[in-house]
């Protein structure tokens, strides 16, 4: 948060690429929670391919993997 406050005062993306929260999206000074920031939390598949660099395809491909382990989870637990 310390480098995102940085970079909004001096409107330069940032350069740290080993951050956790750096994406390579200089229109959001390079920082995934500026991205979301803007977006008011969410995002399309396609804005969030853009800033990623992949296929919005892709992206379809990465949520409906991550739902079916939340699903999976969530039901394992319910049984217990």
């Amino acid at each position: 948060m310390k480098c995102l406050e940085e970079c909004k005062k001096r409107q330069l993306p940032c350069k740290d690429a080993d951050c956790r929260n750096w994406v390579d999206y200089s229109q959001d000074l390079n920082c995934c929670l500026l991205s979301i920031d803007k977006s008011g939390g969410g995002m399309t598949l396609v804005e969030t391919a853009k800033r990623l660099g992949i296929s919005h395809v892709r992206v379809k491909q990465i949520q409906d993997k991550a739902i079916k382990k939340i699903n999976t989870k969530f039901m394992q637990e319910d049984i217990y």
